[in-house]
């Protein structure tokens, strides 16, 4: 397993996000780590070895990204994946048939076809809950309970999580709690210090920022659940190879100053929006007229870059992505530009219309992504994307 050493904790976000998880090459003194390119490692006699055996298992380049995240975090422990669902999916192969999971009723479109069309094939059993409404995850929690899966906040109606209580709840019951931690990334918020057990990241959005990398993270401070995570991610095999990590590593430099500005741009675009729509069809946790403001405030640092807008209808939406110029019409999240996509058709299109209906993801809903571009060419965009409406 990739732990974080004592050191890697100080300074501040800047100062680890730039530093934590390495150090100048011995060899050369290259500022970045080496991409060692290497399936395999020499060893010295039979059970001697460097630390290093295949590199499925451990890979240098790897666990300076692991080391990095974990630090940002406040983690003992850091996982990288070659993806956001191979993180998930290994993270809920530490459970087992029989097993209850109690998961956020409007999570990502792609957990909940892992979760409902796989994992319950194995004899896994999930509640969806609204879990905003932390009596609800109480009422929720079963005699064979073993996690409290939050996404806070969610993908795309960012709702919120109380994760303190959340965690409280889970507790008690023995549980983990797990958080999905991609939205609001480190930098705004940090579910470890609230309570939970393990948190992940879709690495492929924020923590990247460059859309070019797939891949994923997760962080523990527990020992015995970092071991069983690293078996995991051996025995599964769902890792990142050397230049992914390295890519993903070079993106969480310049991360403080991204979130930044994502968080500039989403707050005004926000606004912009609330003014054009109505407050009430705009679904950013940094406006007072949000109705968990106030607990956005507690828990996090900032709001970050993404808004959700309702338009009305299909049609609605359809004419405001066709008119978009600088926003681009594209799934995922987190780069430097901004992107627009319709949930219900795309990242959510898994999710059965009925029960998207029923949590509130319509056909007219769109998911903005809200880059680092100068903020009056965006809002000069959405200006003649509404025009009209």
């Amino acid at each position: 397993m990739t732990k974080v050493l004592p050191d890697e904790h100080g300074g501040g976000f800047s100062t680890r996000a730039i530093h934590a998880g390495q150090r100048p090459d011995p060899t050369s003194g290259a500022i970045m780590p080496p991409i060692f390119q290497t399936s395999t490692y020499a060893q010295e006699a039979l059970g001697v070895n460097t630390g290093y055996e295949y590199a499925r298992g451990k890979n240098p380049t790897r666990e300076c990204l692991e080391r990095n995240v974990a630090a940002l975090e406040g983690a003992q422990h850091g996982f990288a994946f070659s993806s956001g669902m191979g993180c998930v999916d290994s993270i809920m192969k530490l459970f087992k048939a029989g097993d209850h999971v109690v998961v956020g009723a409007n999570v990502y479109g792609g957990t909940y076809r892992l979760f409902d069309k796989i994992l319950q094939n194995f004899g896994m059993r999930f509640s969806w809950v609204d879990t905003r409404d932390p009596q609800r995850i109480a009422d929720a929690m079963q005699s064979n309970t073993v996690a409290v899966m939050l996404e806070t906040p969610t993908n795309p109606l960012m709702q919120l999580t109380d994760i303190a209580a959340a965690a409280q709840i889970a507790k008690r019951h023995g549980a983990l709690t797990v958080v999905d931690n991609t939205f609001a990334t480190a930098f705004f918020q940090n579910p470890l210090q609230l309570g939970a057990d393990i948190v992940w990241h879709s690495s492929t959005k924020y923590l990247n920022g460059h859309s070019d990398v797939i891949g994923g993270v997760a962080v523990c401070n527990d020992d015995e659940l970092a071991r069983r995570l690293q078996f995991n991610l051996n025995s599964a095999g769902a890792v990142p190879g050397p230049m992914d990590s390295w890519l993903t590593l070079r993106g969480t430099k310049t991360f403080a100053l991204r979130m930044r500005q994502h968080d500039a741009n989403g707050r005004a675009i926000a606004q912009w929006l609330a003014g054009r729509v109505g407050e009430t069809e705009v679904f950013y946790p940094g406006l007072a007229s949000h109705p968990q403001h106030e607990l956005a405030k507690r828990q996090m640092r900032g709001f970050g870059g993404m808004v959700s807008v309702e338009t009305g209808s299909k049609a609605n939406a359809n004419t405001v992505v066709t008119r978009l110029k600088v926003f681009t019409l594209a799934e995922s999240l987190g780069g430097v530009e901004s992107l627009v996509c319709q949930p219900a058709g795309m990242t959510h299109a898994s999710v059965e219309p009925a029960r998207r209906l029923e949590i509130g993801i319509t056909d007219g809903l769109l998911r903005f992504s809200c880059g680092v571009e100068d903020v009056e060419d965006l809002l000069a965009d959405l200006e003649q994307a509404f025009r009209g409406l």
